[in-house]
């Protein structure tokens, strides 16, 4: 794209930009490669000819896809619906049943000329726009509504605003109500107030149908390890697997089955060896986000659908949770219990990342907000209990030596709620141990892995409690299964916190550092982290970066290392062990030997 600068402008204008393919097309020519390419030329002839008729000009096309401007919204939305009318007559006429359906996207935006070519945002909207129209629909942008207004005989269904991929801002959509259906119309669900997901049935790449039954299996392990987790609603194998064997729009599929995310996939073998991929797609807006590819040997068939199955589920789980704090972001700030509590929750983890106390307190405000409209809310309880705690920590806020108090409070509302809950009960045992209660604490704690083992934010703080005890070998051991479990969990630098204050505990000053190293980087601003890095550099040797890792330090908590000394936080709870972190401190400050 060219530079605009003040000697060579970039010639732009206006325009409604028109975005067609054709749904389900790859589907379509592989099972029919010469009779679909005739189909299209036929289509393209219909949806030329309307184009021209309505004063628009088609400006880029490749394989089922068309983009036409038009300098009018009404011209453009008027020549949508009679497309979809043509080409709805056209398969009834053929009595195929396998009709060719287009998907149409409208947008008014300014655009930048290239020759004969348009680009720009108003281009790309269009276009995502058409990709969130049913089969048979359109779908068009706010602007594009409020132009037509009733110089059309159309009616407008709101689904709200909606972030599509590569836009920034959120883009208020509308879809057409037309007289052409849907290839398979079908009742739209509503969303549950829990994150909602389908497991779609993997597809067996081998094709070997003894395949199916690893298939299927690995497929069902998924959908009932989702299930532990209480804060998603999951759909039940039963209904996903009506889809079995079929090229499925996933956007269809969610609103036939009233979910957010689905997950898809496929498993491919080769000799003794298996090949899984997975991915996660938000399908209001049919973005990507999360997706992996899992190579392994089959010498235990069982071991390895167990091994696959528990990485899937451990990394699904928080994605979709940080999917849900964004979803929520974007929602009003007047928002029910359920968009609140998401709120809440992305404004604790931007406190915790920034080093922002007010901010904490500021979730625990909005959380305390969602529990006033819904008592039950789980996840609302969750954030003012963590708040809490880690202002106990980091001695943040007004009044932090009441705020193990107040973490306590909150822990027993959480379990009124529901005692039974692998967060309730991960959340008691952290704040046990807090309060001196080490065996009762690391007991709740196991018994919440025992109703969830693939919860890798509930092990990375088992191993935490674990680490701060002195069980120095259980806190390695479940702290590594946290970070092998879900590397890119929000949690998983508490288990790499917890395997540095293990290893240093261990006199492996070494391994320490690098475990902090590790640990600081997903919370620059946590002062326990850097003062463990500060203390483990000094007995590693390396004063010089001891004393920078204390500059550090202080410039966000310049207090914490003194309110260590002076007994007022207490990162283990050992004496030994406590004594052994302020001897590494001590040297740091070139007071040890």
């Amino acid at each position: 794209m060219p530079a605009e600068t003040a000697d060579r402008p970039v010639e732009r204008k206006l325009a409604a930009i028109f975005a067609a393919d054709i749904a389900g097309y790859s589907r379509l020519m592989g099972a029919d490669e010469a009779g679909t390419f005739a189909r299209l030329k036929s289509c393209r002839e219909l949806i030329d000819r309307l184009i021209a008729e309505h004063r628009g000009r088609i400006f880029n096309t490749a394989g089922d896809s068309i983009v036409a401007d038009f300098a009018s919204a009404v011209d453009a939305a008027a020549c949508a619906v009679a497309v979809q009318a043509a080409v709805a007559r056209d398969n009834a006429q053929r009595g195929t049943t396998e009709p060719m359906q287009f998907r149409i996207g409208i947008h008014v935006g300014d655009v930048i000329i290239d020759g004969g070519n348009l680009l720009g945002d108003g281009v790309n909207i269009a276009a995502r726009l058409e990709g969130l129209a049913e089969p048979g629909g359109i779908c068009v942008s706010g602007v594009v509504r409020d132009q037509v207004g009733n110089k059309l005989p159309l009616g407008f269904d709101d689904l709200g605003d909606q972030q599509v991929k590569n836009i920034a801002q959120p883009i208020r959509v509308y879809r057409v109500q037309t007289e052409t259906p849907a290839a398979q119309p079908v009742a739209v669900l509503a969303l549950p107030d829990k994150p909602s997901i389908a497991v779609l049935p993997f597809q067996n790449m081998s094709g070997d149908p003894e395949q199916e039954y690893f298939t299927d299996g690995m497929v069902e392990d998924i959908i009932t390890e989702l299930s532990r987790f209480r804060a998603l609603f999951v759909i039940a194998r039963n209904s996903t697997f009506t889809y079995k064997g079929k090229a499925v729009d996933v956007r269809q599929v969610a609103r036939e089955l009233g979910v957010r995310y689905v997950v898809e996939g496929s498993i491919r073998k080769a000799g003794n060896r298996v090949r899984v991929t997975a991915q996660l797609i938000d399908a209001t807006n049919g973005n990507h986000l999360w997706a992996e590819r899992y190579d392994r040997t089959l010498e235990d068939v069982f071991a390895v659908q167990e091994e696959v199955t528990r990485n899937i589920v451990a990394a699904v789980a928080p994605s979709v949770e940080l999917a849900e704090v964004a979803h929520a972001r974007r929602a009003s700030p007047n928002g029910d219990a359920v968009q609140l509590t998401w709120r809440a929750q992305g404004m604790f983890w931007d406190a915790m990342l920034k080093g922002q106390p007010a901010q904490v307190l500021e979730a625990i405000r909005t959380a305390e907000q969602a529990i006033a409209t819904d008592p039950a809310s789980l996840g609302a309880h969750l954030v003012v209990v963590i708040a809490h705690g880690f202002r106990h920590l980091y001695r943040w806020g007004p009044q932090p030596e009441k705020a193990l108090d107040a973490a306590w409070s909150a822990v027993e509302r959480m379990l009124r709620v529901d005692a039974l809950d692998y967060r309730a009960l991960a959340q008691c045992g952290i704040i046990r141990v807090m309060r001196g209660e080490r065996e009762r604490g690391i007991a709740d704690l196991r018994r919440a892995i025992d109703i969830n083992p693939n919860s890798a934010s509930t092990l990375s703080m088992l191993s935490w409690a674990e680490a701060t005890v002195g069980l120095g070998d259980a806190a390695r051991e479940h702290a590594l299964m946290a970070c092998r479990l879900s590397p890119r969990d929000a949690w998983v630098g508490g288990a790499q916190l917890a395997l540095a204050m293990a290893t240093y505990s261990a006199h492996e000053y070494a391994d320490a550092v690098r475990w902090a190293e590790l640990a600081i980087q997903s919370h620059p601003t946590a002062p326990i982290r850097r003062s463990i890095m500060i203390a483990c550099c000094a007995r590693a040797g390396d004063l010089q970066k001891a004393a920078q890792e204390r500059a550090v330090l202080d410039g966000f908590a310049p207090d914490f290392i003194a309110s260590l000394f002076r007994g007022e936080n207490r990162v283990f709870t050992r004496p030994e062990d406590m004594e052994h972190l302020l001897d590494g401190l001590r040297l740091a400050m070139g007071e040890g030997s």
